[in-house]
């Protein structure tokens, strides 16, 4: 199955859902990252959110970044993605292993840590990007971000995000969905919400099924007058290259450029997204100095 995002409306567009299934994009990530079972779980969980995020994005130069920093040994999440859910990310401590949790689960929030932050930026192309910041309430990313949703932008939300590993350490599914409440919602759509989330099997169960982040949203949203949007694929893929690389050494100015001709010669610029490493010879660099 193709990765895609999917858009809709219910109770006469007081609810608003997007579902997503991000397998594809998760099992690449792993392949550039060598991910342990643990860190697959809490990248795909963060890429999962930060696609169905980007959805909402209008400008074409928009883009959405989820930065999670908790005290676990997993040490960090970072992911972007852009207007056309073109998502990259990397988690800190790649191999990390810790035992299962008690329920004999990957135990994702023991590896993200249960103190720390999390960071919603939306770069509009303004001279200031907008900043969503709160703290971790429990590590599972999905409570995280319906906290952050709650207290951040006042949006009443429920996110549900899974990663299933299989015995060899593969990918067998990464998916999930966010359902908000809008402005006229009233009790008793919360009240069905409420009844409703609590018989809706892990995302992960549904996808292993075959079913799509279509049927998702009918289990969840049917009865209450579903509307489809849209749709729009979802993969995974870095935007850098050479040239951003040398606006990024252009940016530390002549005398650091000087530096680095002078003590090393050459320099060598590690993307973190997809691992490229691009090299400058002694004279490229010269050649950036003159435009430093």
């Amino acid at each position: 199955m193709e990765d895609y995002i999917v858009r809709a409306i219910a109770a006469e567009g007081t609810v608003r859902a997007f579902a997503a299934v991000t397998t594809e994009m998760l099992r690449e990530a792993k392949r550039i990252h060598g991910l342990s079972p643990v860190a697959s779980a809490a990248l795909g969980r963060t890429m999962t959110a930060a696609a169905m995020m980007s959805i909402q994005l209008k400008g074409v130069e928009d883009s959405l970044t989820i930065q999670v920093k908790g005290d676990g040994p997993l040490g960090g999440i970072i992911v972007v993605s852009d207007t056309f859910a073109n998502v990259r990310g990397y988690v800190h401590n790649p191999n990390v292993h810790i035992p299962l949790n008690i329920s004999g689960k990957l135990d994702v929030a023991g590896a993200v840590g249960r103190e720390g932050y999390l960071n919603v930026i939306r770069d509009f192309g303004l001279k200031e990007p907008y900043i969503g910041h709160v703290r971790l309430v429990s590590g599972e990313i999905g409570e995280d971000l319906a906290y952050y949703y709650g207290t951040s932008e006042q949006i009443p939300s429920v996110v549900s995000l899974g990663v299933l590993v299989d015995k060899d350490e593969g990918i067998s599914n990464s998916g999930g969905f966010i359902i908000q409440l809008m402005p006229g919602a009233g009790d008793d759509i919360i009240d069905f919400l409420e009844d409703k989330i609590k018989t809706i099997p892990p995302v992960t169960a549904i996808l292993q099924e075959g079913k799509s982040p279509e049927d998702i949203l009918e289990m969840v949203l049917g009865e209450k007058g579903l509307k489809l949007v849209d749709s729009m694929v979802c993969r995974y893929s870095c935007s850098c290259s050479k040239e951003r690389m040398e606006r990024a050494l252009i940016s530390l100015g002549r005398d650091e450029i000087k530096e680095i001709i002078d003590e090393q010669h050459g320099a060598e610029l590690h993307c973190h997204f997809c691992n490229t490493k691009h090299q400058f010879s002694e004279e490229e660099l010269k050649d950036l100095l003159k435009n430093a």
